[in-house]
């Protein structure tokens, strides 16, 4: 069954993925206090060549987007010469990565930015705060974020689409928009964290409105088959559903299949979940309404992700927690070798 997954896959006529397998993005904290890419992290991701593609962990655009300590950036000259050390281990094994672009939104805290001159707010579609506290950091608490005013969403736009360039000059073969789990730009997308009652609150197209605006600005500075984007419609992380959210994502879905991105990955961890205004798990609701490439993710083995592409739930299958326990994660379940079990002391280096 999972000899299938070893098949090459077209993305589009620029880029093919030598198999099926993607290490799906995992945030490790591990940037140095600049939030510079190491050569720890060069060398950790070069070991993981083998994956049909690469997403990085997630990559905070600009200072306020930061939400944990040590995430890298993608916004000064020496954070894209340190992910230009990444990119050349992964191409050097003979595979493909994307960087992962991320805004947290209201999940953000100033203490990382606080002194950088302009950046002192929590940003948010609306003045809706999450509950809780930062991980790692547990003697940070959330703050109520400041809405965003219609210059600072432009501004935003624009800083999006200059991480997409500095990704290109970093030498990442294109971008996924981290447009899920309760950041920043899925905070648009629900009712819950999106209570404005402007051109970006109320109805679908109008919470949908940002979110576009990002896709079609980086598509238009890298082009479209180098632009991907992750999705929750299943409100599960850092908010809370509402059967209302339906309608948004119904709007949503068509709007991208209409411009060709390089694939639309699912953003859950755990793929069983079954949402009730969605009729089921997100990956089946996302697969009725979404005709493009779909990258499925959530607690799958190869086996069970091998059968689920088979079924035509998805095309491509991510694997997370795996590929920190197996770097040739890839070579074992080819060669149908044991797999090491994932365990949370393993998040304390990058091996």
């Amino acid at each position: 069954m999972t000899q299938q997954l070893f098949d090459s896959y077209q993305l589009n006529d620029t880029l093919t993925l030598n198999n099926k397998i993607v290490m799906a993005p995992l945030t490790r904290c591990m940037a140095d206090d600049d939030l510079v890419p190491t050569a720890a992290m060069a060398a950790y991701y070069g070991r993981r060549a083998q994956a049909g593609l690469i997403i990085s962990e997630a990559v905070v655009i600009r200072p306020d987007a930061q939400g944990y300590p040590n995430t890298p950036g993608l916004f000064t000259p020496q954070q894209i010469q340190g992910w230009r050390q990444v990119t050349d281990a992964v191409h050097a094994g003979g595979g493909k990565i994307f960087a992962q672009l991320w805004h947290t939104g209201r999940v953000a805290h100033p203490h990382f930015y606080q002194d950088v001159t302009g950046y002192d707010a929590v940003m948010a579609p609306s003045a809706v705060a999450v509950e809780g506290s930062v991980p790692r950091m547990r003697e940070l608490t959330y703050q109520t974020p400041t809405p965003v005013s219609h210059e600072q969403i432009a501004q935003l736009v624009a800083d999006y689409s200059q991480a997409a360039a500095n990704a290109i000059d970093a030498g990442f073969d294109g971008v996924e928009i981290h447009g899920a789990n309760g950041y920043l730009i899925d905070q648009f997308l629900h009712h819950d964290s999106n209570r404005r009652e402007d051109e970006y609150g109320v109805t679908p197209a109008n919470m949908a409105r940002f979110p576009l605006a990002v896709v079609d600005a980086i598509c238009e500075r890298i082009g479209a088959d180098r632009t991907a984007l992750r999705v929750s419609p299943g409100a599960y992380f850092n908010m809370s559903g509402d059967s209302r959210d339906r309608e948004v994502f119904d709007y949503l879905l068509p709007e991208l299949e209409q411009r060709n991105l390089a694939y639309l990955h699912i953003g859950i961890f755990d793929d069983a979940m079954e949402f009730d205004y969605l009729d089921g798990s997100a990956s089946s609701y996302v697969r009725k309404h979404y005709a493009n490439t779909l990258m499925g993710v959530g607690s799958y083995s190869a086996e069970t992700g091998a059968a689920a592409i088979a079924n035509n739930q998805f095309d491509l299958l991510a694997i997370g927690r795996p590929f920190i326990a197996n770097p040739d994660y890839v070579e074992r379940i080819e060669q149908g070798l044991p797999v090491v079990s994932y365990s949370e002391e393993m998040l304390t280096s990058l091996v």
